[in-house]
């Protein structure tokens, strides 16, 4: 039983500092380049909170 819980442990500690790396190596994220304004392209305009019969 204590060595399931000592595994446990371990994997525990890996997966934080795994998931600790990769959020330090990222950093803020993937941003876009800002050379091209935003725009909604192809969205529609109408709303999607439209009522559905079922």
């Amino acid at each position: 039983m204590e060595f399931i819980g000592v595994l446990l442990f371990i994997i525990l500690i890996i997966t934080a500092a795994a998931s600790i790396s990769a959020v330090l190596r990222d950093g803020r994220g993937r941003l876009p380049d800002r050379s091209e304004p935003w725009t909604a392209r192809d969205l529609p305009d109408n709303s999607c909170w439209t009522l559905r019969a079922f």
